[in-house]
């Protein structure tokens, strides 16, 4: 089981502190062999960017930088555990961004219904 989660916390502007979580569960049968969370975090410096470019850049591009090290870190600590080597493959954040934005507008309540 493979789950992958961001946050972003505000510094003092333009400063944004983006984390990356990403939790790996495996089982061998129904025992859990090994569960491997990994957050890695970045403190990103965004100035010049309208409110409408903010959201790619914290949700897509700043975690994108950060999941090679995340990985590596999973690849790490399953390795010193003992476990066979795990490689995660390369995620796409844009394609996920616009998932997440696209389930943001399923979810939004239509401000047209009348009561």
């Amino acid at each position: 089981d493979f789950n992958l989660g961001t946050s972003v916390q505000p510094l003092d502007k333009p400063l944004y502190e983006i984390t990356l979580t990403i939790t790996v569960t495996v089982k061998s049968g129904e025992t859990t062999a090994y569960l491997v969370e990994v957050c890695q975090a970045g403190i990103y410096s965004l100035a010049g960017f309208t409110d409408e470019e903010m959201g790619p850049m914290v949700g897509s591009f700043c975690p994108n930088i950060l999941f090679p090290y995340a990985r590596e870190v999973v690849s790490d600590l399953v390795a010193k555990g003992g476990f066979p080597q795990l490689l995660l493959a390369p995620v796409n954040f844009d394609a996920l961004y616009a998932q997440h934005l696209q389930q943001l507008k399923q979810q939004a309540p239509s401000s047209d219904k009348v009561n």
